[in-house]
């Protein structure tokens, strides 16, 4: 079964620091691109970061560029997502994400009714002022 489990979430104030983890089951990032994506109260979930999976080149989202660094442990299957000088507008639900077909460059930016494979079940990050 192809299964992507997060963790690491939580409530952190403006400015701190998390990471979160992404377990992998079913599959080798060989054969998937993986990201992350998130969704606001009220917005459409939006991919952030990913890593292509022919050449493990990392893309993220203008507005996380530079604050937020994603990275993957292949022996371990695991992916992370390191946030940094978090503010309010990072708060949401963050889900782990991966698709056999669709190249990581197409990840980013909204959602917009597209269909990806396989979805975590989300993590809660809380970004308080």
């Amino acid at each position: 079964e192809v299964q992507l489990v997060e963790s690491g979430g939580g409530l952190v104030q403006t400015g701190g620091s998390l990471r979160l983890s992404c377990a992998a089951s079913g599959f080798t990032f060989d054969d998937y691109s993986i990201a992350w994506f998130r969704q606001a109260s009220g917005k459409d979930r939006e991919g952030i970061a990913c890593i292509e999976h022919y050449d493990g080149t990392t893309l993220y989202l203008d507005s996380v560029k530079g604050r937020f660094t994603m990275s993957s442990d292949n022996a371990k299957n695991m992916v992370y997502l390191q946030m940094n000088g978090l503010t309010p507008e990072d708060t949401a639900v963050y889900y782990c994400v991966a698709d056999p077909v669709v190249p990581g460059s197409a990840f980013i930016g909204p959602l917009d009714g597209r269909y990806l494979e396989v979805w975590g079940q989300g993590t809660v990050v809380t970004v308080s002022s």
